[in-house]
Parts: C-alpha cells; sequence; structure tokens
C-alpha cells in the first residue's frame, strides 16, 4: 500500500468518518442566553484538556472492505497528535504525527513517507472532509471543539439522544448532544455539504472516555474506536510528536 493511501485509511480512521465538502457559511445570527450558557461550558471543557496517552483498538468498514489497527495514540492539547499503529508482533509500522501546523506520516513497510501542511484543505483533499487538528483532537478526546468563526448557535429540542446544540461555523455544522450541567458529551454529528458524519462516545460510570463508534457516508464507513488503559493529564513532551523521517525514504509533499 503505498503512503499516500495508507495516510488516508488512517486519517478516515482518526478524523471518524469522510464524505463531507466545505459549503459556504450561513450569514451570523444572535446568540441567546441560554445557547451563550452551554457554549461557555463547552469552552471550559475544552481547556481543562491537556493530553491523553492510550493504546486504541481501531475497527472501520468501508464500502464493504474491513480494516483493523492496534497502536499506540498521544494527543496534546491545542493541536498535536501522534500515532504509531503496530505490526502482529508490536512493532512499530506506521507513524502519524500532527505537531505545529504539519502533518508527516510515514510507512516503515515500504519506506514512503507523505509531509504537508495539517489544515482542514488538506484534510479536505485527503478525506473530503474539512477537519482541522483541533476539530480531530477534540473528537478523540470526547468533547466538542466549536467550529471555526461561528455563526449560528442554538438549542434544539431534545430527541431520543437527550439535550443538544446546533453550531454553524466557516466550515461545517455541529449537532452536539451533552449534559447541559456537566457539559459531558455524548454523541457529536458534523455536516458538511450535503453528508454527514457521527461519532457516538462509550464512556465510564464517572464520565471517563472509554472509546467511540462511528457512522458516516449515510452508513457506508462505520468503525469503533476503543480505548485500553487511557492516561489524562499525565504530560507528554512536545518532543514526542516530531517525526523524523529515516533517510532514503520516498517523500510525497502535499500541498
Amino acid at each position: 500500500m503505498s503512503a499516500r493511501k495508507l495516510l488516508s485509511s488512517l486519517l478516515l480512521i482518526l478524523s471518524l468518518g469522510g464524505g463531507c465538502a466545505i459549503a459556504l457559511p450561513p450569514p451570523r445570527e444572535p446568540v441567546n442566553e441560554e445557547a451563550q450558557r452551554v457554549i461557555a461550558l463547552l469552552v471550559a471543557r475544552r481547556h481543562e484538556f491537556s493530553d491523553l496517552r492510550t493504546l486504541a483498538d481501531v475497527r472501520v468498514e468501508r464500502g464493504g472492505d474491513t480494516q483493523q489497527l492496534t497502536g499506540a495514540l498521544l494527543l496534546k492539547g491545542p493541536a498535536s497528535i501522534r500515532f504509531e499503529g503496530l505490526a502482529p508482533f508490536g512493532q512499530p509500522l506506521l507513524f502519524v504525527t500532527i505537531h505545529e501546523g504539519q502533518l508527516t506520516a510515514y510507512n516503515a513497510a515500504s519506506h514512503e513517507a507523505v509531509v504537508g501542511p495539517a489544515t482542514a484543505e488538506t484534510a479536505v483533499r485527503l478525506l473530503s472532509l474539512p477537519v482541522d487538528p483541533e476539530d480531530l483532537i477534540g473528537a478523540l478526546a470526547g468533547h466538542a471543539v466549536l467550529p471555526k468563526d461561528l455563526r449560528v448557535a442554538q438549542i434544539l429540542t431534545p430527541d431520543a439522544q437527550g439535550p443538544s446544540v446546533e453550531l454553524i461555523g466557516a466550515l461545517h455544522r455541529q449537532r452536539v448532544w451533552m449534559d447541559f450541567a456537566t457539559g459531558i458529551v455524548s454523541q457529536i454529528e458534523i455536516t458538511g455539504g450535503r453528508l454527514e458524519a457521527r461519532v457516538t462516545y462509550h464512556r465510564g460510570p464517572d464520565g471517563a472516555l472509554t472509546g467511540l463508534d462511528l457512522w458516516a457516508a449515510q452508513g457506508n464507513v462505520t468503525g469503533s474506536v476503543r480505548y485500553r488503559n487511557p492516561v489524562v493529564g499525565a504530560g507528554i513532551d512536545d518532543e514526542r510528536f516530531r517525526l523524523t523521517i529515516p533517510a532514503g525514504a520516498s517523500i510525497e509533499r502535499l500541498r
């Protein structure tokens, strides 16, 4: 598998879906007091998160093809990610990092690498999903990140999943199901263009994140991520997110 195809498959897993396109943003609307309180709660929850390290079991089904991978996942706010996919005998097989606005991936099996800017525009080219590193960290860490250039925020009528808030920004529309007292998020739906991706969280009795399920592309993409013994807030050095590509590797540079 080429480095670009492997990177696209892995980022599809980590970014929880695909099939969205950047749509024209709507006009701004006034935000009422209740929606402002919910926004403040989401922002506070976001700032509480510092870092997470865990072993992650990942499964994605896409178009009849199933991909499974176990790897070490590191997240650090606001926008640093490292994933090391492990071969069956435990040695690292592939590496993906996002740090300081740069995406770097290396496939040890093929000695190929991909490097480029970690932006929503890059994600659209690779995945058709306009997400940036902060969106991705938020989804994997179990909290909502407010859309860039927030234009609309409104409380929606509760449904079977409970209370929710709709947030519309310059890149996409989010619906966030959450506890309006604690700020704990149970489900996020991201819509761009005509398609959507949905993430449903699994949590322990204390609200701690244990994993998530995903649904996207009208059900053509489904999957799950399960965390093994996640550690939150222990601190991760920035050097862990810097990836040096081995000499002699074939490098594809994204623009």
